[in-house]
């Protein structure tokens, strides 16, 4: 129950009840109402401003995502340095390696392929940070993918070399008797003399003249697949199988240093320099086969012969002279 509060008058001299009026009344209502108001807006700029208090599990966690965003920084520097090394190494082999081992390049496609389609990145999504991680991750993918690739081309590549040094050590490369001074070709390929009939015959082979015992050389590596007199006009002969669709041959020798079924390679001494079967007199008749086919041995003198010195060889073989088988 409300207090009734009075006040003297002095003119009636005697006490009279004290009325509030309902204006009065309303105003301290909205004073209150405003009062209240401005303090909870003072409340909340100060709660905004003032730095909010954390738990110390807010503030490890908070610790834990700033290291982890560092960490993904650093993760993408270093990707960054091996996706410039990996670019190189790609680049060299396109350009260099399968190139020069006559091998298609890898198209950048086949490098980078397999990471269309479904999203695989999707339980990444959501996250305050999911841009950042599912970029890290895709670049790792893709990185992953590629050194795959280039990894099995370059295992590619080693068989290639492999392959590549047997072929250029089978081929017969080197002249097959010492000629350090270039005059001991006596007869190069093509139409000759026969020394016997005086009329042109077709001369398959080189004719190197040389003292009867000089060591003959295998000019290039191979298995002897003969070496004997069974063959007509060759005399004492020998012949290489080399591979890849090479054959040498080495007639007219005075004997042999080697047997049917030898492994020899180049530069091996296989026999000596004779004048046995249709042999005019001491030399080495000389032939290289290529699947079977008769070719020019010029064409396979650059293991140990300058430009200059293949020119002179050039023109000595080409003169139309007398052969000696």
């Amino acid at each position: 129950m409300a207090k009734v509060k009075y006040y003297y008058d002095s003119d009636t001299l005697s006490y009279k009840k004290i009325e509030h009026k309902s204006g009065r009344k309303f105003g301290f209502a909205l004073i209150g109402v405003a009062g209240a108001f401005l303090a909870g807006f003072v409340l909340l700029v100060i709660y905004i401003n003032i730095p909010q208090i954390e738990t110390p599990k807010e503030m490890a966690l908070k610790r834990e995502l700033q290291n982890m965003q560092l960490q993904y920084n650093i993760v993408n520097k270093k990707m960054d340095q091996i996706e410039n090394v990996l670019a190189n190494v790609e680049d060299r082999d396109n350009n260099i390696y399968r190139l020069y081992f006559e091998s298609n390049p890898i198209p950048e496609e086949q490098r980078k392929a397999g990471f269309g389609g479904i999203n695989r990145y999707r339980n990444l999504e959501g996250y305050e940070n999911s841009k950042l991680i599912t970029e890290t991750n895709q670049r790792m993918d893709i990185l992953s993918k590629q050194i795959v690739v280039q990894s099995k081309s370059l295992d590619e590549i080693a068989i290639l070399a492999e392959e590549k040094e047997k072929l250029l050590a089978a081929i017969p490369a080197i002249q097959p008797v010492k000629n350090e001074n270039l005059k001991r070709i006596a007869s190069g390929y093509g139409w000759r003399n026969d020394p016997f009939t005086k009329v042109k015959k077709f001369h398959f082979g080189m004719d190197f003249s040389a003292p009867r015992g000089t060591p003959v050389y295998a000019t290039g590596d191979g298995r002897i697949e003969r070496a004997d007199n069974r063959s007509t006009g060759y005399g004492n002969h020998i012949r290489i199988d080399h591979g890849y669709g090479y054959t040498s041959l080495y007639a007219h020798l005075y004997k042999y240093n080697v047997r049917k079924g030898q492994n020899v390679k180049r530069g091996d001494v296989i026999g000596f320099v004779g004048s046995t079967g249709r042999s005019e007199g001491p030399h080495l008749h000389y032939e290289i086969f290529m699947n079977e086919d008769k070719i020019n041995p010029i064409n396979f003198y650059y293991g140990n012969l300058s430009p200059e010195e293949f020119d002179q060889v050039l023109i000595k073989a080409q003169q139309e002279n007398q052969s000696l088988d």
